[in-house]
Order: structure tokens, then sequence, then C-alpha cells
């Protein structure tokens, strides 16, 4: 059994009331300017903002501390276009299909379509994989928990990062993704969780007009 190590708590800084509140409402007005993004601009964007963001959501909270995630970026104009003509392929078929008319249906509202320029425009993608399990140090299969709550909370802090920053970004999840295993060389342990596409917005950009849930009907206190 591993050794119990802990340390005292010294990074938290406990804030006045007021403050918080106000640190409360600043934030929540940040995050009502984040929109999901279709229209990028092939602008490049500084690695090292990457990079920090990526260690921001590396802090995530995970099951056992066992961060069963792997983000793969990809910048390559020729591997863009490969996982373009990848999940183009993947979606003509899933519009097609008359099996999913309700689906397909149901996103008509944001302006999805088969066609993904943005795979190939945006400066960046994120390929974001759930670790099923992993190996011990000996080489020994560990068994992973939580991996899906996991991998989930460490995205959206990625998402917050990147808007924080003052970039926009895109969730792109195709019905299938298993080709970005083949596309990235990922080992069959990792299962792609989604694509996030990250740039600047194109100077036309264009976002759906929707309107989010209030507090009311999203939260009760008891």
């Amino acid at each position: 059994m591993a050794e119990k190590k802990f340390l005292s708590l010294t990074d938290y800084c406990k804030y006045p009331e007021a403050e918080m509140k106000k640190r409360a409402l600043d934030f929540y007005a940040e995050m009502r300017r984040r929109r999901t993004v279709r229209n990028f601009s092939d602008q490049a964007v500084d690695r090292s903002i990457i990079e920090n963001c990526l260690r921001a959501a590396s802090t995530a909270p995970s099951g056992a501390n066992q961060q069963p995630w792997s983000f793969i970026v990809v910048s390559d104009q020729t591997v863009k276009r490969q996982i373009r003509e990848a999940a183009e392929k993947i979606e003509k078929e899933f519009y097609s299909k008359e099996a999913t008319k309700k689906w397909v249906n149901a996103l008509e509202h944001l302006g999805t379509v088969p066609s993904k320029p943005f795979l190939e425009t945006a400066p960046y993608l994120i390929a974001i994989f759930s670790q099923l399990y992993g190996y011990s140090a000996n080489g020994k299969k560990m068994k992973h928990y939580y991996v899906s709550e996991s991998v989930g909370i460490a995205t959206g802090m990625l998402i917050t990062g990147l808007h924080h920053a003052g970039l926009v970004s895109l969730t792109y999840t195709p019905v299938n993704m298993r080709f970005l295993n083949k596309i990235l060389a990922r080992p069959s342990n990792e299962k792609p969780f989604m694509i996030l596409v990250v740039g600047y917005p194109s100077e036309n950009a264009l976002v759906p007009a929707i309107q989010k849930k209030s507090l009311e009907d999203i939260a009760e206190f008891v």
C-alpha cells in the first residue's frame, strides 16, 4: 500500500465577502461572452498560449488523481487535412441516414452541415483522449476510475482557459472518432473524447441566436 503523504493547504486565498461577490459576478460576465464558433481565422496563435491553457486543464481533479487524459495538439496542415477528410466521410454517412434524421434536425438551428472546413482553417486542433486504463511503472495494467467525469472536467477547464486567454473554440464530436487513433498513432487504451478546434474567429464570424436557461431552470436550493 502506498504511503499517505499530505501537505498543508498554503495556496488557498480567502477573500472578503464583498470581493467574493464581485469576483463571482465578474467571472459570470466573462463566461457569458464565451461563444462556440464555427468560423475561424487562419491567424497563427502563439504556442505558449496553448501550452499554458493545457497546464491549467491539467490541474483538474480526477478519480484517484490518475489524470486519465491525453491532449494531442495538431497544427500540421497535412494532419489537419487527414482529420478533416476522415471526419467528413463519417459526417456524410451520418447526415444521409434516415435513422438519424431527428438528430440532424435537432442540430439544424446551430448551422451544422457535413462539411467541416474549420478542421483545416483553425490553427490548432486539440484531440482529447480518455485513457480507459493505464500502466504502472513496472508495466502492469492499471484500472482508471471516473474516466469520463475526469476528462470532462479537464476539458471544461481547457475551454474556459482558452476563452480567458482571448481565443475561441468549437467542441466537435463526430459519431465515430476512432480514426483519430490511427491518424495520431494513439494506443488502444485511449478513446477519443473530443476534438477541440481552437483559434481566432474570422472577421465575418456568425454565431447562432440562442439563449441559455435561467438559474431557476437549472438549479434548486434545498
